[in-house]
């Protein structure tokens, strides 16, 4: 315990190894010894310590006060009481037992501070144990002595402290307590600004600083005696608490409505410091400038600046007839460069596709991994070996396992859907050789689904017998009562075992079956979109045909339409009605794109073939015409339902 404790000086003295009376004073003040004032009526300075918890459980608190002794009977007290509170008992002679602080601190001379984050304090001590009694002692001062409140007692109650707060209240004063006693008392807390003592036994004491105030409460709880007398009059209770002050609160806010413009202007400075810097503006159209753009365009590094010059020229209007050719070799240069930005898509493309395809075959061979651990799990679950490991090393396994299937399952999905996508981009041709295929799944999916449902049945069947056998080795054993058997025991712990190695393996059956399950029926639904895509396919061969056969076979119109039913739905019923409403009032005709236009304002889902194709069946409601000459050649369509009738 060789070192100094900081904030602190070495004591005077080492308490260990000293006889002589406990002596209190200042460098500049004669020592007072026990039971005697030397010098006879010289007042001289003397120091009283006060023990509060700190980081080393204690601290010494100091204030001035008359020549005045404190008899010690035991010399090594000091020491033994130092070393209880765990404070080092150093010294060097002719040092005061703490010296005066630094007035700068604004801190009072010989008293630490009660908080730790306390203006003034170098250091942050940890935190007081809540559980650590604070020691006070007597304090002496020149007209009056305070004296302790009972250690035993809970503290004093204050109220929540105000904002800012700077000013406290004292109440408990003696009666015949003056101003001046009140300064002497509390002014070794800090600069007192201002007192207003009521002619009541209070008054309220405004300091500098706001820390001050912690250690005008430390004061609270103390008894105060003027001088030596008993008089009630010349003694009293000190209650010191936080008071409401429209100074404290007006400077307060005063403090915060500055924090608050330094904490605004610091923002503001670092948002214009990180704000990126504005781009720098466009020049003005000149001869020369577009010279310099003009080669810019032609460079695919600075192209992109370049173009963006040309944009703003053009949106300014500087285009006239004097810049127009200018303007259009720009325009014409910056054309030339779709070609590279295409070839370069290209390129992404395929490095993408490159890319994707190495990615899936990585993904197949994680996944050819995967169902090797899988297997591995699934045959060390098995009976034959399931049954050589611990407790413990089965509930790993176990667990592998499912992680593990969990995995798999994920990446199985995803290469799945790979594939799904590489299928929707297949042609005609390879849809239907996938149909083939997937119905080659899907009957392997169904024979597994239906093997796995049999196993389930068996395991289900076994695990039923097994409970049975278990229920009638219990029912023997508790006939008999024979709890020393061993090998029943032995064959009851068996199968035990070997009934949850049953239960997990038809747990993982279940959940490979339902898994199945939901595998069949995703490739019903893939099945079900297939079909249909095909029979949309087919519709439309259908329809094209029926087109080719309806213009080279138009000499026979009558015998077609009678051996098939031209209008197959109530749909194409309406859109007869609305074709002959709309070419009615079209004597002239109208071309199918014409016709489309108009009915796509009704359905947008109209097909222009399956219109065409509706018209060509219709062949006594709807004729095609060639009207024009030469390049103006146009096929027109006519409502002839009038003229049909007569023929049907």
């Amino acid at each position: 315990m060789g070192g100094k404790i900081q904030g602190l000086n070495q004591l005077p003295f080492d308490p260990a190894n000293n006889n002589e009376p406990l002596q209190f004073g200042s460098a500049s003040g004669p020592l007072v010894t026990e039971g005697l004032i030397e010098n006879g009526g010289e007042s001289s300075k003397k120091r009283k310590r006060t023990n509060t918890p700190s980081a080393d459980n204690s601290r010494t608190l100091n204030v001035d006060s008359t020549a005045m002794t404190l008899p010690m009977s035991d010399p090594t007290a000091w020491a033994t009481a130092m070393n209880n509170l765990g404070m080092a008992p150093l010294g060097i002679a002719g040092q005061p037992i703490l010296p005066d602080f630094d007035p700068a601190l604004g801190m009072m001379t010989g008293i630490p501070p009660i908080t730790p984050m306390m203006p003034g304090l170098g250091i942050v001590p940890p935190p007081i144990p809540p559980d650590m009694p604070v020691v006070k002692e007597i304090i002496h001062c020149k007209s009056c002595t305070l004296f302790p409140p009972n250690p035993n007692l809970p503290p004093p109650a204050t109220r929540e402290r105000p904002p800012g707060c700077k000013t406290v209240f004292v109440g408990g004063l003696p009666e015949n307590g003056t101003e001046q006693i009140i300064v002497e008392v509390f002014e070794q807390c800090g600069e007192i600004i201002a007192i207003r003592k009521s002619k009541k036994n209070f008054c309220h004491i405004r300091f500098a600083e706001e820390y001050m105030v912690d250690k005008a409460l430390y004061l609270s709880g103390y008894r105060i005696r003027l001088g030596s007398s008993t008089d009630k009059k010349d003694t009293g209770r000190l209650h010191v608490d936080f008071a409401q002050a429209r100074d404290d609160l007006y400077e307060w806010e005063c403090k915060q409505r500055m924090l608050a413009r330094e904490e605004r202007h610091r923002r503001r400075m670092e948002e214009e410091r990180l704000r990126p810097p504005s781009p720098p503006p466009v020049v003005h159209y000149s001869d020369h400038e577009c010279s310099i753009v003009a080669e810019k365009l032609k460079d695919d590094s600075k192209f992109s600046e370049a173009v963006q010059t040309l944009l703003t020229w053009i949106e300014r209007g500087e285009v006239n007839r004097r810049s127009a050719n200018n303007f259009y070799s720009m325009i014409q240069s910056a054309n030339s460069h779709v070609r590279r930005l295409v070839n370069e898509k290209a390129a992404h493309e395929k490095d993408m596709e490159e890319a994707k395809e190495k990615f899936k075959q990585a993904l197949s061979g994680i996944l050819i991994q995967f169902e090797q651990i899988v297997a591995v799990y699934h045959s060390a679950s098995k009976q034959k070996a399931w049954d050589h490991f611990t407790k413990a090393q089965r509930k790993n396994i176990s667990v592998w396992c499912k992680q593990a299937e969990e995995i798999r399952n994920i990446h199985n999905d995803e290469l799945m859907g790979i594939r799904r996508e590489e299928e929707m981009e297949m042609s005609d041709d390879e849809i239907e050789e996938t149909t083939e295929t997937k119905e080659t799944e899907e009957s392997a999916l169904v024979s597994q689904a239906e093997a796995l449902k049999e196993e389930n049945d068996s395991l289900r069947w076994q695990l039923d017998a097994y409970r049975n056998e278990v229920e009638l080795l219990k029912q023997e054993q508790g006939k008999t009562h024979r709890e020393d058997d061993p090998n029943k025991e032995q064959q009851l712990k068996l199968l035990q075992q070997a009934l949850q190695g049953m239960q997990q393996h038809l747990l993982k059956v279940q959940e490979e079956y339902k898994r199945k399950e939901a595998e069949l029926e995703k490739i019903k639904d893939d099945k079900l979109q297939v079909e249909k895509m095909l029979e949309n396919l087919k519709e439309k061969e259908s329809c094209a045909s029926r087109l080719c056969a309806s213009s080279q076979e138009s000499d026979y119109p009558l015998e077609k339409s009678m051996n098939s039913s031209p209008v197959k739905s109530e749909r194409e019923a309406l859109l007869v009605g609305i074709i002959s409403t709309f070419l009615h009032v079209h004597p002239f005709g109208a071309s199918i794109e014409y016709i489309c236009s108009y009915l796509h304002r009704l359905d947008n889902k109209i097909c222009t073939s399956d219109v065409e194709c509706l018209m060509s069946r219709l062949q006594h409601t709807f004729k095609q015409e060639m009207t024009g000459v030469g390049a103006s050649l146009e096929k027109r369509w006519k409502f002839c339902g009038f003229e049909g009738l007569k023929l049907t």
